[in-house]
């Protein structure tokens, strides 16, 4: 295939967890997904790089309060939001982000940043530099759904409603893209898993949680600890490079975490235009442009545990 034939393609998320909890509201996050997805793909066949795809398509998703990631983010345990952001360049395999910022709108943003920069990942008293030093406004990404969530949640009042979206503080988002020049990257951000202890890292600022190389790119979501414990980005992409097809990565690598009890899932593409996701959680919110039509993963069943395009 000639550079110049490479049809780009997509795949996103919102997060993975328990099923949506009733038919308007999937139609809701569909929406929302596809909507995204046109846009990001819009600006790949427009040229755009892999990279600044994945940018975009985080930024778009953290903009989206029914996410868990930038605006609508997740409180920890003393109410206070901070998130976690990387990005990882496949054709350079260059990985960056932050660790537990707050004040901030896009997160993905700092972790842009700091790919310029030798020191590619800073925890929150750098991140907090990093945004004084680029003249970054203050942002509050706080949301009135997410505040009383939280309140209820304090009193052990676990049937509250949440923000609309699938999973229980778990809507992490991401993206991976693969562009017009075969060109691979991936980006990752969420707000955590709220009411954790102060100063728990989860895995999405970590290669366990966004990997990218020139052969593949994953983005996970799920349960941080599972991801971390089963380092599963890294551990797709490495065996996608060692020979495996995405496809059968995946489903190894979903095989294993099920034998652990583990809950959490993943999306990701390779360098010939495979698009590929998998499951141990019931549902995954990923949607997707094969380079001839979107769909998603939303009517998967809980027992259907991969999907390939």
């Amino acid at each position: 295939m000639s550079i110049e034939s490479i049809q780009p393609k997509l795949i996103i998320h919102g997060g993975a967890g328990l099923c949506l909890r009733d038919k308007d509201g999937k139609e809701r996050v569909r929406t929302v997904l596809l909507g995204i997805v046109q846009q990001i793909y819009d600006l790949l066949l427009e040229g755009s790089s892999a990279v600044d795809a994945v940018i975009k398509g985080c930024q778009l998703l953290e903009d989206e309060p029914r996410f868990n990631a930038g605006t609508g983010s997740v409180l920890q345990s003393d109410g206070q939001i901070r998130m976690s952001a990387s990005l990882m360049d496949g054709t350079n395999q260059s990985f960056s982000g932050v660790i537990n910022v707050s004040r901030v709108k896009n997160p993905i943003y700092l972790a842009q940043e700091l790919q310029k920069q030798s020191d590619h990942i800073l925890s929150d008293y750098g991140a907090a530099e990093l945004l004084r030093e680029l003249n970054i406004p203050i942002y509050d990404p706080l949301t009135d759904l997410r505040l009383q969530e939280w309140m209820e949640e304090r009193k052990h009042n676990f049937s509250s409603k949440t923000a609309g979206v699938i999973a229980e503080r778990t809507g992490t988002i991401g993206v991976v893209a693969l562009d017009n020049q075969g060109h691979i990257a991936a980006g990752t951000s969420t707000g955590g898993k709220g009411l954790e202890r102060i100063g728990r890292v989860s895995d999405s600022a970590m290669p366990a949680g966004n990997y990218a190389n020139a052969f593949a790119g994953v983005s996970c979501t799920g349960i941080g600890e599972d991801i971390i414990d089963e380092c599963l980005a890294a551990k797709i992409v490495i065996r996608v490079t060692d020979g495996l097809s995405l496809a059968e990565a995946m489903e190894k690598s979903m095989a294993e975490s099920r034998s652990r009890n583990r809950e959490l899932a993943a999306i990701a593409l390779d360098h010939q235009g495979n698009i590929v996701w998998g499951k141990t959680s019931e549902i995954v919110l990923a949607a997707y442009h094969n380079g001839k039509a979107m769909g998603d993963s939303l009517d998967a069943t809980p027992t259907e545990s991969m999907g390939r395009y």
